[in-house]
């Protein structure tokens, strides 16, 4: 007896293909229309896996949080934050502002969405509007039931000394307190917005990151 299939061989083909090479080969047959809805497709695709592996670092930030109490969710976050933001500071170390600046970016642009930025005598400053990871989650009320990611309730460092703040967002305490131990001075400085998720946050980039404000 035949068996019966659902697809076909080339259809398949074409399911299994990576996304940059369906671009590709569109622009090299001179299909452009093609090769736009492909990359319409990919940045569909890449924001929809971007966005559950951070509802994945949420979830279980709050389970660790509810059920182990600040100190040990500030040690999580710690360790979690330490196997990325190392490495970073090994690079920025070895790099000077303008592959700085060209790394930072290449991170920014990794959360898809647009980026406005400025520079002045001191330094570059890049303003996500929307944040693209903390501040979509709480647009998108990830915070709200059901889902109901903590939030922590006093301030302390990990909250950048604010209350009720979202456990996610609280990665910028040591995006900046690794680098200092390691090299003494943050790579960049994150300014979050007064009202997450719905200001712009802001991150500043020092020429001379030594001269980074004290606070």
């Amino acid at each position: 007896m035949k068996s019966e299939t659902i697809f076909s061989r080339d259809e398949l083909s074409e399911m299994g293909k990576r996304g940059v090479d369906c671009i590709t080969e569109a622009i090299e047959a001179g299909d452009l229309d093609r090769a736009k809805y492909f990359a319409e497709r990919m940045h569909r695709e890449s924001l929809a896996m971007h966005d559950a592996l951070i509802d994945w670092i949420t979830s279980i930030l709050s389970y660790v949080g509810r059920r182990f109490g600040d100190a040990v969710l500030y040690e999580a976050h710690r360790e979690g934050c330490k196997a990325w933001v190392a490495p970073l500071t090994e690079a920025f170390k070895a790099a000077d502002f303008r592959h700085r600046a060209v790394i930072l970016t290449k991170i920014l642009r990794g959360h898809m969405m647009p980026l406005r930025i400025e520079e002045d005598d001191e330094k570059l400053t890049f303003v996500m509007e929307p944040c693209g990871s903390g501040g979509r989650q709480i647009q998108n009320g990830k915070y709200q039931s059901p889902h109901g990611f903590l939030r922590i309730k006093s301030a302390q460092p990990l909250t950048l000394g604010r209350e009720d703040f979202p456990v996610y967002c609280a990665h910028h305490h040591f995006e900046e307190l690794i680098p200092r131990e390691l090299v003494g001075y943050p790579l960049f400085v994150t300014e979050p917005a007064e009202r997450l998720g719905q200001g712009a946050c802001r991150i500043f980039l020092y020429k001379n990151p030594s001269k980074a404000p004290e606070r």
